[in-house]
């Protein structure tokens, strides 16, 4: 059955259907590796772990129940356990004693219970339920909408070809958009189907369930009221900058944005701009800003600029005239905050790990960018920049040929016969491509692609599960590394190293059913500072009263020293 199996009574019946699973029944258990990741739990339950058994429901009749999977899910990925195979590395039976069992699952019967819960298709509604909740408890109108690419290395799907920035290529993958907060505090993702862009995700996917069934409700009264008023505010990158978009969410949905001006060739006087200060990620920053009111799209809207040290002026876009330039400003810049946690979950938490490997087909009436077109235009690109590099060199030789002597003309005059030769080869090319190009739509419909080049997708069910869950996870260490820094000297640079040291830590675990109790004991951690920090965290976590979930067990941390 299993190193460090001793319930067999329980394995049996549950495995011959008398019981439903396995009861949650804890030892005293002392020097437990990672032991110290029950310190997380109270935070876990805060972010709204629980609320996948209301969504889920139960798994079938096993020895491992629905909350057990979950809860080690998340410990798992707190632990920087990446997936179930790095299981076999970790002592089963000391995973056993966190969770309340004399065993974790091994690999494959994980990857089925994990494969269960994916089967019930609800992770989109697991995924807006939490973000609905997270959204009012922190009374969030700015939201940061950015893609995210997964590259693909595999040859089962043919997925459209991406540009990935961090790897400066183009390759296959999925493209996911993520919405977050100003401080990189995920509420949702959403999967596009092949290349769309982040205007059309915007409008279709993101817009939607914001205003239907995740954003702070403003009432028709409120709108009217103030015609000022948005419902909530966009923030993005240039990606997706169009005045006409911006103009079609205000009139249409009465969303307002914030984005980095494109194509700005002029500069403002240096005597218009003024020293502020501003919040950017949570920092008190000061900064040189100026506005003015603009026309775009025969609609008014904001132009605020900071001035650089270099002289550089930065310009962004704004439809919001309910806030001030500065808060307009510290908006914009805290985009770097979904950077940071972009960079952060794919370093910590594994983010770009494929779940599923299964291919789905997309509709056929689907339109795409024609690849052959995309082809086309980029061997055009190509010629011309060959054209335009000869043109420079012969204009170069004509100079020259002036400026000479003349014994050198005939020299100069070969050279220049040489280069228009080429050139002219190039033009036939160029107008050959050009007249090819006419030939093809710029848009294709999926089934008139051919069948051995047509696109089609990954299942996304398992991937958007597990993105959720590490939303959760992320979530609950940085509310734990928020509550530690105020008991931590350098808690604003180094609070999640603690965090991490906790997670790794070994502890005692001591039930007490007689009080309904269960004692966490952490163990030495490597400073003095850090073990009192985590002294200060022990009252602050006891004062939550947290039951473990399934007992009537409260939990009760304590520290060795």
């Amino acid at each position: 059955m299993g190193v460090a199996t001793h319930r067999i009574d329980e394995r049996i019946s549950t495995s011959l259907g008398d019981q439903e699973q396995c009861e949650i029944e804890f030892e005293r258990s002392h020097n437990v590796c990672n032991g110290g990741v029950l310190f997380l739990l109270p935070a876990l339950l805060s972010q709204g772990l629980l609320k996948s058994k209301s969504i889920y429901g139960k798994l079938r009749k096993g020895y491992y129940g629905f909350m057990q999977i979950i809860i080690l899910l998340s410990f798992m990925a707190l632990s920087r356990i990446k997936n179930p195979e790095q299981l076999k590395n970790c002592s089963p039976g000391e995973w056993g004693k966190i969770l309340g069992m004399d065993r974790i699952p091994e690999k494959k019967c994980l990857r089925n219970k994990i494969s269960e819960i994916i089967e019930k298709g609800k992770a989109s509604d697991f995924n807006i339920e939490l973000g609905k909740e997270w959204v009012k408890q922190e009374g969030t109108t700015y939201f940061y909408v950015d893609g995210h690419i997964q590259v693909y290395h595999g040859k089962k799907a043919n997925l459209g070809k991406k540009h990935i920035a961090r790897q400066k290529l183009c390759m296959p993958g999925i493209t996911e958009f993520w919405v977050n907060n100003h401080l990189g505090m995920p509420y949702l993702v959403v999967t596009g189907e092949v290349n769309e862009k982040l205007q059309e995700i915007i409008l279709t996917e993101i817009l939607p369930q914001l205003k239907e069934s995740i954003s702070i409700p403003v009432s028709k009264e409120a709108l009217e009221k103030d015609p000022l008023l948005p419902r909530f505010i966009l923030v993005f990158d240039r990606e997706a900058y169009s005045p006409s978009f911006f103009k079609k969410l205000w009139q249409e949905h009465r969303v307002a944005v914030i984005t980095y001006n494109k194509n700005v060739k002029d500069n403002w006087s240096i005597e218009e701009f003024k020293e502020v200060t501003t919040e950017v990620i949570g920092k008190e920053v000061k900064m040189d800003i100026s506005e003015r009111e603009i026309n775009l799209e025969d609609m008014k809207m904001r132009e605020i600029r900071k001035l650089n040290p270099g002289g550089h002026q930065t310009s962004i876009i704004s439809t919001d005239f309910k806030i001030s330039k500065s808060l307009v400003a510290g908006k914009m810049f805290s985009r770097w905050g979904q950077e940071n946690f972009f960079r952060y979950l794919r370093q910590d938490y594994d983010l770009d790990r494929i779940v599923e490997y299964d291919i789905l087909q997309i509709d056929k009436g689907f339109k795409v960018v024609n690849p052959t077109y995309s082809k086309l235009t980029y061997k055009i690109k190509k010629i011309r920049e060959k054209i335009s590099r000869r043109q420079a060199k012969l204009y170069q030789l004509i100079d020259k040929n002036i400026e000479e002597k003349l014994d050198l003309i005939e020299k100069y005059l070969k050279e220049q016969f040489e280069i228009k030769e080429e050139l002219d080869k190039l033009e036939k090319e160029l107008d050959k491509n050009i007249a090819e190009r006419k030939k093809h739509n710029y848009h294709i419909k999926i089934g008139e692609m051919p069948e051995e080049k047509r696109y089609n997708k990954l299942k996304t069910e398992g991937k958007l599960f597990m993105n959720t869950m590490k939303m959760i996870c992320y979530r609950a260490e940085t509310a734990f590394t928020n509550l530690i820094n105020q008991y931590y000297k350098k808690g604003h640079n180094e609070g999640r190293m603690l965090a991490k040291e906790i997670i790794k830590s070994d502890a005692d675990i001591l039930p007490d059913y007689e009080k309904q109790e269960l004692t966490v004991r952490l163990h030495s951690l490597s400073t003095p500072r850090a073990n009192r920090a985590v002294v200060k965290m022990c009252e602050l976590l006891n004062n939550t009263e947290t039951k473990y979930p399934g007992t009537n067990l409260r939990l009760i941390y304590k520290s060795v020293t």
